[in-house]
């Protein structure tokens, strides 16, 4: 099956695989392949399969391959989007393996849940949930510390050596007492016959060379030179381009469309109709734009024709006077409550927000009588592959998906609608035909993070010290629709993150989830999905305590966070360096938010000034992180500068609403997005140690909103509840 390479041209607490009932002989597999050595390494897609691998029938999931010229090819598990997994996951293979990064070549996976799942995702072949490192952390390491065991022992064989006499470095093995050495392309084919190591010892943190030093992305040089082929990129032969407008109200239908004048546009080749959708294929995306511009379209609105965003809110505020799926209950709510001396009650919102990638949806599809071929980028190849052949009608081996390089995921490229709307497209076309969504259609049609409703509750002492925690929140479940078996008695580990097992000492705490879905309107994962809601409420919360209780926010935390040393060892350091406490003018204040979530501890200060008309400026950022045993320090600096951005984007200007059953935003100029302009310095403090790695992609997305927030509280003496932060609320504050 064709993969896309890309070229490296960089410089230079364990995962326990048990827990997944993994053997390590089912977990390495050696082969010849081309004169090369492969090394497979693999993980069962679901428990049952372990039995299959220690059998013998178990697949491997993923390679590494030396060839005889001495490169490592990487066939990656996990696709890249900006986040930087191809390059901390190469580090990974090339510490244990003793090769300069700049030897290993990478591959995308193709499609194969069998051999390319993530363990941490039910086995589904999925890069998402801050989980690449933290899934095959170990795995990677195993596979390849394996080749080098097999590799040394290939020389030693060859030069009838003990193989603890010999090491290896830099790509080669070294017989200590000689100073022999030969490279590993000259024993790739030798070490392809020796026996797969029973046991293999992985390196100790005090040995490592590359892990947790500074290193140069391996996808940077393609990016910048033009060279990287993302999925709007690709052209294969006889390409035609596609744009298409859907249905404006979710859950309408196509009426009429008289296509006339659209056919009068020179380039314009062909217009397609679907129950739901209309596009234009052309020569070129203009030709295809003011084709489609042309079309005179008369829509069946359908059952949501009257929708507003208040009928959504409405619902789900009524809805949390019911009661809900117990996701925690500590202790006795309803006598801590009763006999707290000050009882404190709130009500949260959070809106629907679009992912709003660089890259707007694309997709391009063949479809032949004899198969289908597909070129994406995308976070789930597998179902992409399986969208497509269940689309055509076809075989699932007779669908071929190309994945490439995505500019920009955020949980929009979870999801397969547009690789469904392309193959729907492209049966009706003779020819590959590349399908783009226009930024309007891109924004308007997306699945949006859901709507939330949170009703709050909390008792204090005499001291202001919370001794009950009350917790009602509605709205959709993503996963009750993308892995069903992951929603059970009305709860799902995504909905309810950030909102259960606190870090904060609370000795009464009950917490409840209604699952509610918004009529017509799709849901899906958002950077730093459940948490980006629930981080929001409770830290913001959590504040409002602290001021009824008349203490520093910050002190607060640290009292309750007693029990959760690397939770106060953030929280401590973010307070020192961003110098809290310390005076600010006439209309500056600090926030703070403290997390755990994705595995990993994380505290922010976001600085903020309010102008008088209400204006909102963030000034400065100050985030400590604590993600255990950090593979690339550089990647983790720019995932917290990235996810930051992101999230004050979504605590200033994000939101969707509906007027009429359609979305009301359009662009960027309706749907905003902080500019550079905007940005604030964006300081990054790394606690380093080596607890197990946590997840690095999503956690700083839904600190920075409440730190905002509270900030803003801090300036204004005004609290918000209710998401964006609206500069109407604050004016003359």
């Amino acid at each position: 099956m064709p993969t896309d390479r890309l070229e490296s041209v960089a410089t230079d607490g364990p995962y326990d695989t048990r827990a997944i009932g993994v053997s390590r002989r089912a977990f390495l597999k050696a082969g010849v392949a081309g004169g090369g050595f492969v090394l497979g390494f693999g993980l069962p897609a679901f428990l049952g399969d372990a039995a299959a691998a220690t059998s013998g029938s178990f697949e491997p999931n993923a390679f590494i391959r030396i060839g005889s010229h001495g490169s490592v090819t990487l066939t990656m598990p996990q696709v890249e989007m900006g986040q930087g997994t191809y390059t901390s996951m190469s580090m990974l293979i090339a510490e244990e393996l003793e090769v300069a990064l700049s030897q290993v070549r990478l591959e995308h996976a193709p499609p194969d849940i069998k051999r390319y799942g993530n363990p941490l995702l039910a086995g589904d072949q999925i890069t998402g949930g801050s989980t690449s490192i933290r899934a095959f952390w170990e795995p990677m390491r195993q596979a390849g510390a394996a080749a080098r065991v097999m590799l040394i022992s290939a020389a030693a064989k060859r030069w009838q050596v003990d193989p603890s006499a010999c090491h290896a470095e830099r790509g080669e093995v070294v017989h200590t007492a000689s100073g022999r050495r030969i490279k590993y392309g000259a024993l790739a084919a030798d070490a392809a016959r020796m026996p797969v190591p029973e046991k293999v010892a992985l390196k100790r943190p005090e040995e490592f060379k590359l892990i947790g030093t500074p290193a140069k992305r391996l996808d940077t040089p393609a990016k910048v030179n033009g060279k990287a082929v993302y999925g709007i990129d690709v052209r294969p032969p006889g390409l035609k381009i596609a744009t298409l407008a859907q249905s404006p109200v979710f859950g309408g239908r196509l009426k009429s469309v008289d296509e006339t004048a659209a056919r009068s546009v020179k380039g314009v080749r062909q217009v397609v109709r679907l129950d739901d959708a209309v596009a234009v294929v052309a020569d070129h995306m203009g030709a295809a734009k003011k084709g489609l511009a042309a079309l005179v379209i008369e829509w069946d609105n359908g059952p949501n024709a009257a929708l507003g965003t208040e009928d959504i809110v409405r619902a789900l505020e009524q809805g949390t006077l019911g009661v809900g799926a117990v996701a925690q209950n500590v202790g006795d709510i309803d006598k801590a409550i009763a006999g707290a001396t000050t009882k404190i009650d709130a009500i949260y919102q959070v809106p629907f927000l679009a992912h709003a990638a660089m890259e707007p949806m694309n997709c391009t599809v063949h479809v032949r009588k004899d198969g289908c071929e597909v070129w994406v980028g995308t976070q789930v190849v597998a179902r992409a592959q399986a969208t497509a052949a269940k689309t055509t009608g076809l075989p699932l081996d007779k669908v071929v998906v190309h994945n490439h390089l995505i500019g920009g995921g955020f949980g929009r490229r979870l999801e397969i609608d547009g690789v469904a709307r392309a193959v729907q497209i492209a049966m009706q076309v003779d020819g590959p035909v590349k399908v783009i969504w226009s930024r309007e259609e891109d924004i308007q049609h997306d699945m949006y993070r859901p709507y939330f409703v949170d009703r709050m509750s909390a008792g204090l002492d005499e001291g202001g010290m919370p001794v009950a925690w009350s917790h009602r929140f509605a709205g959709s479940s993503i996963l009750a629709r993308f892995l069903p078996q992951a929603f059970n008695n009305g709860l799902d580990p995504d909905t309810t993150d950030g909102a259960i097992n606190l870090p904060y000492a609370l000795p009464n705490a009950h917490v409840e989830y209604l699952r509610m879905e918004p009529p017509g309107i799709p849901t899906a994962f958002w950077r730093s999905v459940g948490p980006s809601h629930n981080v929001f409420v409770v830290e913001s919360f959590i504040d409002e305590l602290a001021a009824a209780a008349k203490k520093d926010p910050v002190d607060y935390r640290l009292a309750l966070l007693a029990g959760s040393p690397r939770a106060k060892a953030v929280l401590r350091l973010a307070a020192e360096k961003a110098g809290w406490g310390r005076p600010l003018p006439k209309g500056r204040g600090r926030g703070v938010a403290t997390q755990f979530v994705f595995g990993t501890y994380l505290a922010e200060v976001a600085e903020v000034e309010v102008s008088k008309d209400g204006e909102i400026r963030v000034q400065r950022v100050v985030c400590a992180v604590d993600c255990g045993l950090v593979v690339n320090p550089d990647t983790v600096q720019a995932q917290v500068q990235s996810a930051v951005v992101f999230g004050i984007s979504a605590a200033l200007f994000g939101k969707i609403t509906l007027k009429d059953g359609r979305v009301e935003q359009s662009n960027f100029d309706t749907y905003r997005a902080l500019r550079m302009s905007e940005t604030p310095p964006i300081e990054v403090h790394i606690v380093r140690n080596t607890e197990a790695p946590g997840g690095m992609g999503e956690p700083g997305t839904s600190a920075i909103v409440p730190a905002v927030v509270n900030a803003i509280f801090a300036a204004t003496g005004r609290r918000l509840r209710k998401l964006p932060a609206d500069p109407l609320e604050l004016r003359d504050a």
